[in-house]
């Protein structure tokens, strides 16, 4: 028998509110977290415009000295993480430590201490590299930093499939404990890629919009006017537990985790497939680890990004797999306020979800004032719906053709 997985702790660091109280009510609300960038200038930039976290102090939750070894999506990480156990009413102390694990997500990493660093090299010369670069720059160290602050000895991972990267991550952590390796996962992501170098490589593939004008109306998905994606920065994790564990300990429970598929494009290395039939076989794949119907999905986080492919496929793909079903789903993107946190955005997402299903709510996407006539689903524009949500299903689709959805269902 295959172990019930459940979500008993959230924590969320985002562009429209830290904690994930904050998150919800603005998302309900409809704000936006995006305005012109602060971090250095972008004045000569195609786009001006991102999703920064505000009002984030990573001395709040880490020490000083070890604030200073760290990038910041390694503080992000470390501060969401420490908020889910603490928001589980988790006692490190009680439980086993080579039980409990750890599987994050990130698309890039620390490249803003790699910006830094490769310019002390070149102004001062090698000796002034920080020893302390390489453990500040690599993927891992999110999941590493997570593990040692938390002392948890299991499994410990990290995902990097792009934007895909932190829906891979709960993905992997679920079938851990499903298959019964570990009984409490910390997962989900973490992003800090509003640098000089990152922001100039997306606007050197088009990939960013420019509505530079109304930055709070930049990201407007599934809408004709449309011109592509805003990034956004922050970290979402979630606690996940076995259900027998979490019982006996008095948890309380958010969701459970119902099912998790992932697929290939096969086909480039930024376009979808045409007709989204990559994001099709994932949806797919996860209705049949779930083991339900299509007709039992009530809401779908689209991935969502504000692209004109993306936006024209994942409609096509949600067509595909939910036949005449697609038309009385409630499907959203809440990237029209958070912006687009690369690897870290299907972590963020599965917390809306989860929110959704316990207060039967779904999120809207904003900005959506004239629709494509080709996207023709019900995208819950501008305000929240009140809706029963049983079942919610979150897709991230990512560069180099990596596809994730998770299903995630009330609990009973």
């Amino acid at each position: 028998m295959k172990r019930r997985v459940v979500v008993t702790g959230l924590g969320c660091i985002t562009p429209i509110g830290i904690g994930t109280d904050n998150f919800w009510r603005a998302l309900l609300e409809g704000k936006s977290g995006i305005d012109y960038i602060t971090r250095f200038d972008a004045a000569d930039y195609p786009t001006k415009i991102a999703a920064e976290v505000k009002d984030f102090v990573p001395e709040d939750y880490i020490d000083k000295k070890e604030v200073k070894k760290m990038d910041r999506f390694t503080q992000l990480a470390v501060a969401a993480s420490q908020m889910a156990v603490e928001d589980a009413e988790l006692k490190l102390q009680d439980i086993d430590s080579e039980r409990f694990g750890v599987v994050l997500g990130s698309g890039i990493g620390g490249i803003g201490t790699l910006e830094d660093q490769h310019g002390k090299l070149m102004e001062k010369g090698a000796k002034r590299v920080s020893p302390f670069f390489i453990p500040m720059m690599i993927s891992n160290l999110g999941a590493g930093y997570v593990s040692i602050a938390l002392g948890a000895k299991g499994p410990n991972t990290t995902v990097v499939t792009a934007c895909a990267s932190s829906t891979n991550a709960i993905g992997e952590a679920f079938k851990i404990i499903q298959r019964g390796d570990a009984d409490l996962m910390i997962t989900g992501g973490m992003e800090a890629s509003i640098t000089p170098l990152s922001i100039a490589g997306f606007c050197s593939m088009k990939a960013m919009s420019t509505h530079n004008e109304e930055p709070q109306k930049a990201s407007r998905p599934f809408d004709s006017n449309r011109d592509g994606f805003v990034m956004g920065e922050g970290s979402g994790i979630l606690l996940l537990e076995d259900l027998e564990h979490a019982l006996k300990r008095g948890a309380k429970i958010y969701a459970e985790v119902a099912g998790y598929g992932m697929s290939a494009d096969a086909h480039h290395i930024t376009s979808p497939s045409p007709d989204g039939e990559g994001a099709a076989r994932s949806m797919l794949n996860a209705l049949k680890d779930a083991g339900i119907d299509y007709g039992e999905i009530d809401y779908i986080n689209a991935h969502g990004t504000s692209t004109p492919y993306n936006d024209k496929f994942e409609t096509m793909a949600i067509k595909s797999v939910f036949k005449a079903h697609a038309y009385q789903l409630s499907v959203s993107s809440t990237k029209s306020m958070t912006g687009h946190l690369l690897g870290a955005a299907g972590s963020i997402e599965a917390i809306a979800c989860i929110m959704a299903i316990q207060e039967s709510k779904i999120p809207p996407t904003i900005n959506l004032e004239n629709p494509d006539p080709e996207l023709d689903l019900d995208y819950v524009p501008n305000q929240y719906k009140e809706r029963n949500v049983d079942y919610a299903l979150s897709n991230s689709l990512g560069f180099g053709g990596h596809n994730a959805t998770i299903i995630l269902k009330k609990y009973e």
